[in-house]
C-alpha cells in the first residue's frame, strides 16, 4: 500500500482469501457483500474486468465519472485510480489478473495493450454496453464457468481460466465502439499505446522524449511523427497531459497538500508547479480540488 495520504496501490493478494494467496488471477462473484480491507479510491498493479448485470451506482475512474447502467463491462489498467459507489442490489462478476497470467503462452507479448480498452489513447474508460440478451447470457456463462473452476489448481483448469479470460477480452474487443477505425491505425497505434504505458509507469521520473524513444527502440523523430499522426498531438504534449492527469488524481483522490503533491511529482519549484497546472487547466490546483469535491 502507498504511504498515508497518497492513493493506495493494491496487488492481487489484497483481494485474495488466504487459500488463494500467490495466484496471478481471481475470478469471483461481485456484489455488495464482497468486502476486502481496501480503501477507496485506490489503484491496482494488475488489470481488471468488471461485468455488472444488475444494480446501479457510479464508477469514478481517474477524474471521469460513469453511471453504472447494467448490463455493462468496465475495464481498468494498472495505475488508474478508481472509486465505486454501488447500490445494495449490485450483481455481477469480476476478473482480475496480472499481465504475466494472460501473456504466458502468447507469442504476441503486446496483446494486452492492443485491446482498445486498456491504456486508452483518449484517456477515458467508458463501460462497454452489452446490447442483447444473448451477449449477456454468453458473459454470464463465461464468468460463472470461471468461478466454478477458480479454486482448481491443476494445469487443465488454469488453462481453461486463461481461455475464458481470452474469450471475454476478445469478445469485448469485437463490440468495442469505433473498432474499425482503431484497426486501421496499425503498428503506429500500438507504438502510441506502448508510449502511453511507459509514461504511466514513469510518470514521476520526468523523462524526455529521447529517453522514452530509447526505451521503445525508435528514434525521437519517429516517435514524435507517429504520435502526431495518430493523436494530432506532440510527444511533449502527451507527457505533459499525463503529468497533469496524475496531478488531478492526487488532488481528487488523496489528502496531500499542493506542496506535498509537487514534491511527490518531483517538482522542486512549487510556484512553477502551480503555474504549469493553471496554464494547462485554467485553474489553480486548489480551485480544481474544490470544484472536484462538489
Amino acid at each position: 500500500m502507498a504511504d498515508k495520504g497518497k492513493i493506495p496501490v493494491y496487488s492481487l493478494h489484497n483481494f485474495s482469501i488466504p487459500e488463494r494467496q500467490g495466484r496471478q488471477y481471481q475470478v469471483e462473484v461481485f456484489d455488495a457483500n464482497r468486502h476486502f480491507q481496501v480503501e477507496y479510491p485506490h489503484r491496482h498493479d494488475f488489470f481488471e474486468v468488471l461485468f455488472l448485470y444488475k444494480g446501479s451506482g457510479t464508477h469514478v475512474i481517474d477524474n471521469n465519472r460513469y453511471q453504472i447502467k447494467p448490463p455493462c463491462v468496465f475495464f481498468l489498467s494498472p495505475g488508474q485510480a478508481h472509486k465505486l459507489e454501488i447500490s445494495s442490489d449490485i450483481e455481477g462478476f469480476i476478473y482480475i489478473f496480472t499481465p504475466e497470467f494472460y501473456l504466458i503462452n502468447k507469442n504476441n507479448q503486446n496483446r494486452l495493450i492492443e485491446f482498445p480498452f486498456f491504456y486508452t489513447i483518449e484517456q477515458d474508460n467508458p463501460p462497454v454496453a452489452l446490447g442483447n440478451a444473448d451477449d449477456v447470457n454468453f458473459f454470464h456463462y463465461l464468468f460463472k464457468k470461471g468461478v466454478n473452476v477458480a479454486d482448481k489448481q491443476d494445469k487443465a483448469s488454469i488453462e481453461l481460466l486463461r481461455s475464458i479470460l481470452d474469450s471475454i477480452l476478445t469478445f469485448c474487443d469485437s463490440i468495442y465502439p469505433n473498432r474499425e477505425a482503431l484497426n486501421n491505425k496499425g503498428k503506429g497505434h500500438l507504438l502510441v499505446k506502448q508510449f502511453y504505458q511507459l509514461v504511466e509507469q514513469n510518470i514521476r521520473n520526468n523523462y524526455s522524449v529521447s529517453q522514452y524513444a530509447g526505451l521503445l527502440s525508435v528514434t525521437p523523430n519517429h516517435l514524435t511523427q507517429t504520435i502526431r499522426l495518430i493523436t494530432g498531438r506532440t510527444s511533449v504534449d502527451i507527457i505533459k497531459s499525463k503529468q497533469i492527469l496524475e496531478i488531478k488524481r492526487m488532488l481528487v483522490h488523496s489528502d496531500l497538500s499542493v506542496t506535498e503533491i509537487a514534491v511527490y511529482m518531483n517538482y522542486s519549484d512549487q510556484s512553477y508547479f502551480t503555474k504549469l497546472f493553471k496554464r494547462e487547466t485554467g485553474v489553480t490546483p486548489l480551485v480544481y480540488r474544490g470544484q472536484s469535491m462538489k
